[in-house]
């Protein structure tokens, strides 16, 4: 089952004097999160009426009610989450916190190869890194001629490997 509240990133300090926050962006870019009004704490327990704009490589966050340095170094260390009801992704693209987890299976036998560990941007295409069942690293290409589907509901990314994915066949 898909998360309602997904990690957008984590509070690593203040930002001069007024309450602003620098928040590590855990999603595509800092820019993103300047489309939210609401953010989430305690993994969406928590609303904040905020205010996002991005910062070199961070997106500086304003919370409603947090004005001075002493109240913003309170959420220092804290993660905030972004629900996904806010969110209108493109088709064929998904978050990142969705794909971790899944098994990855081959659409023709069954056969599970492992799990996603990570999801790699390369700028061609994204690499799955996966973690084998005999606990070795597999990189697998986002591309059509390997990916056959993503699954939420069984929790499988079904693929077609290549040959040598797998081994070291030459």
């Amino acid at each position: 089952m898909l998360k309602q509240y997904l990690e957008a990133g984590r509070i690593v300090g203040t930002h001069g004097i007024r309450g602003e926050m620098r928040l590590e962006c855990w999603c595509n870019t800092p820019a993103f999160l300047s489309k939210f009004k609401t953010l989430y704490l305690d993994e969406g327990r928590t609303a904040l009426s905020v205010t996002c704009r991005p910062h070199k490589n961070i997106a500086l966050v304003t919370v409603k009610g947090v004005d001075s340095i002493e109240k913003a170094d309170l959420y220092k260390g804290k993660i905030l989450y972004i629900d996904r009801a806010d969110v209108k992704l493109e088709k064929g693209e998904h978050f990142v916190q969705d794909i971790i987890g899944l098994r990855v299976t081959d659409v023709d036998t069954d056969k599970v190869y492992g799990t996603v560990n990570d999801v790699l941007k390369t700028g061609s295409n994204d690499v799955y890194e996966m973690r084998g069942e005999d606990q070795k690293l597999y990189y697998i290409p986002v591309i059509p001629d390997i990916i056959d589907r993503l699954d939420f509901d069984n929790g499988a990314v079904y693929i077609r490997p290549m040959k040598g994915l797998f081994d070291d066949e030459d």
